[in-house]
């Protein structure tokens, strides 16, 4: 028997807001969370700016010994879960927490413990390696360290599939729940790489925009476009059990009601030029939801500012949506945020829960210059108040990942 899944809480901790109020006010305020790198010496880096964390202090949320034994895409997965579960109101004396999940992912991982760990083995010597290496740096941590600080006892696990890992996360909690797995699962993503390694890799790879103006750093379907801008931070969502949230009379947000995931079988970093693959991705989840493309009133794009995403993804779109593509309003909002890697789904997903909640759809900020190649409705630069009823979320990922879910507004 299928199950309807809805969405019952948020937390998010992000460059524009370190919960979901500020970061939601941010969105629709056009905020812009990229600027300088505080995190390390950028002096001998080709790339200047990221979009960080503002104002985190880990002692504000842990005991001193829990924030030198916990890496920093941890921290932020059980911040913004700790956020979530408290929006849920679930304890556990309304839900039993043995079918309670956990599915939040990271791109990458603890990366500033494997660069301390590495530079304690070549400097010291292997004796010097922190025991606690491995348990940081481990990439399914985040959803790990979550389930112990909540005591949530059903399934752990986490997809790591590059950019596309938060949005398979939720993609895989909503079957789980969908066919009977679990009642309730906490889903997502974590990340923070703006390290110098990290910084380095994607620049070294030409991802990186080398622009040191913040304004046209990060800019989405722009013609000047050159590429993408890191980002830090974490959004997790509750997905639950539509009776179950009945049951306990909990607040709904949206239900999620489409995912579709598909590879591109055809290069490690580079999508597809026809965009087929993502396409493919969303028909599948306009297919699970039973709906036309002409239902969808808002996509929030993969959109990373990268020359070939976005054109690519543009294809993909009209290559999904048919006709309906030249109607749907898309837009990306990793102008304000950068690009959060495996956290990226989660946030974005949030965006697209607050735009049905809200009947708000956001904008591309600091547009300028249109692209021939890029001519869908990008909503430059200011966004809209218009009933949103479905709301569909893109992530692709080096490797070929391509991970669609549709939300929509909820009616019982």
């Amino acid at each position: 028997m299928e199950r309807r899944v809805v969405v019952t809480g948020l937390g998010a901790i992000t460059p524009i807001g370190n919960n979901i109020e500020d970061f939601w006010n941010g969105i629709k305020e056009n905020k812009n969370g990229i600027d300088k790198i505080t995190a390390f010496d950028t002096s001998d880096h080709k790339v200047k700016i990221a979009a960080e964390v503002k104002n985190y202090v880990a002692e504000d949320y842990f005991d001193k010994k829990e924030a030198k034994r916990i890496d920093r895409f941890s921290q932020f997965a059980i911040v913004a879960a700790r956020e979530a579960m408290k929006d849920s109101k679930i304890t556990a004396e309304n839900t039993n927490m043995d079918y309670v999940g956990t599915i939040i992912s990271s791109g990458i991982g603890g990366l500033q413990t494997i660069e301390n760990g590495n530079k304690n083995l070549i400097e010291k010597g292997p004796n010097m390696v922190s025991p606690m290496y491995i348990p940081m740096s481990i990439a399914n941590m985040a959803a790990g360290n979550v389930a112990i600080d909540l005591k949530l006892k059903g399934e752990v696990s986490a997809v790591v599939t590059a950019c596309a890992s938060g949005t398979h996360s939720i993609g895989d909690a909503f079957i789980k729940i969908k066919y009977g797995f679990e009642d309730v699962i906490f889903t997502g993503g974590a990340e923070s790489s703006i390290t110098p390694t990290g910084v380095a890799g994607f620049a070294n790879i030409k991802a990186l925009t080398q622009t040191e103006d913040v304004n046209r750093a990060s800019i989405p379907f722009d013609k000047e476009r050159n590429g993408f801008v890191m980002g830090e931070g974490a959004g997790v969502i509750v997905l639950e059990e539509l009776e179950h949230a009945k049951k306990r009379g909990a607040k709904i947000y949206a239900e999620i009601v489409g995912y579709g995931a598909t590879a591109d079988a055809y290069h490690i970093t580079s999508p597809v030029p026809t965009g087929e693959g993502a396409a493919k991705a969303m028909i599948r989840a306009m297919n699970m939801a039973n709906i036309s493309p002409e239902q969808i009133t808002y996509i929030n794009a993969h959109g990373t500012s990268t020359p070939l995403n976005d054109s690519c993804e543009t294809k993909a779109i009209k290559l999904a949506l048919g006709e309906a593509s030249k109607n749907v309003m898309v837009s990306s909002t990793k102008g304000n945020t950068g690009h959060l890697l495996g956290a990226a789904g989660g946030v974005e997903a949030i965006v697209c829960i607050k735009a049905i909640q809200d009947d708000f759809v956001p904008p591309t900020i600091n547009y300028k210059e249109k692209d021939e190649e890029c001519d869908l409705d990008i909503v430059p630069n200011v966004g809209r108040n218009t009933k949103v009823e479905y709301a569909m979320s893109n992530s692709l990922g080096f490797g070929g990942h391509n991970a669609s879910i549709i939300f929509k507004k909820f009616i019982d």
